[in-house]
This record gives C-alpha cells, sequence and structure tokens, in this order.
C-alpha cells in the first residue's frame, strides 16, 4: 500500500471513529449504535497499520485482491446494520401495539365509567392527547 493510501485510509479511519464519539456526545447517536461504528473504524485502523493482517486474511478467505477482501468486509458491515435496524424496528413495532391496545382498553373504561355518572354528565366524551 502507497504511503499516501495508507495516510488517507488512516485519516477516514480516524474521522469516523471521531465523529461517533461527537454524534454520541452530542445525543444525536445512542450508544447502542455507535458500537458497531467505533469497532468497523477500529477495525479498519488495525488493518491499515497491519497491512500484512489485511493480506492474510484475503489469502484466508481466497479473495484475490487486499481491496476485494476490503469490499466484502463492506457487505458485511452494511448487513450487520441492516440487521441492528431491522431489530430496532421490530422492538419499535412491538411497542406501538401495546401502546394501542393500552389506550384502547383504558378508552373503553373513561367511556364505561362516563356512562355510568349521573344526569347532567357529559357521556362519552372524546379524549385528546
Amino acid at each position: 500500500m502507497l504511503a499516501s493510501q495508507r495516510i488517507f485510509a488512516l485519516f477516514i479511519c480516524c474521522f469516523v471513529f471521531a465523529y461517533t464519539l461527537n454524534l454520541v456526545r452530542r445525543r444525536k447517536l445512542r450508544e447502542e449504535y455507535s458500537v458497531l461504528w467505533l469497532a468497523t473504524s477500529l477495525l479498519m485502523f488495525i488493518l491499515v497499520i497491519r497491512y500484512e493482517w489485511l493480506v492474510a486474511l484475503t489469502s484466508l478467505i481466497g479473495a484475490g485482491l487486499p481491496t476485494t477482501t476490503l469490499f466484502i468486509c463492506s457487505i458485511i458491515f452494511l448487513m450487520l446494520v441492516a440487521v441492528q435496524i431491522s431489530i430496532k424496528i421490530s422492538h419499535l413495532t412491538d411497542q406501538v401495539k401495546n401502546l394501542a391496545q393500552e389506550n384502547a382498553l383504558l378508552r373503553t373504561k373513561m367511556d364505561a365509567t362516563s356512562a355510568g355518572m349521573g344526569h347532567g354528565e357529559v357521556k362519552n366524551k372524546p379524549v385528546s392527547f
């Protein structure tokens, strides 16, 4: 790897690491999502410093060039991000379903309570949140 390529790769790794930490510090990114970004930038940093490890990994997986190995690693990274987001979406979907069910139960209970009140009371008054 040429010195200019190595310097550029190290700069990108450091930038991604620092940017991720800054996003977490400013509370724009939650810690649970930052782990994958920090780990990836750290791994890339190590592979740039220890280029022979990247070459060994390339021969281990049977790729033709170290750039192919990096491309495969980037696809794996994107798959992990997609799985992480899918897990979060599934969790949020369950939360929305549970909240909607609880809301329906509370409305039914409020309607039953307001129907049981005496005369002069407004019955079935809509609830706004």
